[in-house]
């Protein structure tokens, strides 16, 4: 079992939760995804059966989290 566990703060981080919480705690193919934390904080674990799983989930919640912080920084402009 591989894991990765990613942590976000700042501004965006209430969006990017709004935007990611639709798709917490589904699992992915050989992965398993869980999102914690509160306010201005994110906490994403992955959990997958091997490093391919891994890295394709690690992919997607990052690119996902940095696309719905940038949609939240140019909102708030």
């Amino acid at each position: 079992m591989r894991r990765a566990v990613i942590t976000l703060e700042g501004e965006e981080v209430p969006e990017v939760r709004g935007a990611l919480s639709p798709e917490g705690g589904r699992d992915l193919p050989r992965a398993r995804v869980v999102l914690a934390g509160e306010g201005r904080s994110l906490q994403i674990t992955i959990d997958a059966d091997d490093t391919a799983a891994l890295r394709a989930a690690l992919n997607s919640y990052l690119r996902w989290s940095e696309v719905a912080a940038a949609v939240s920084r140019e909102a708030g402009r």
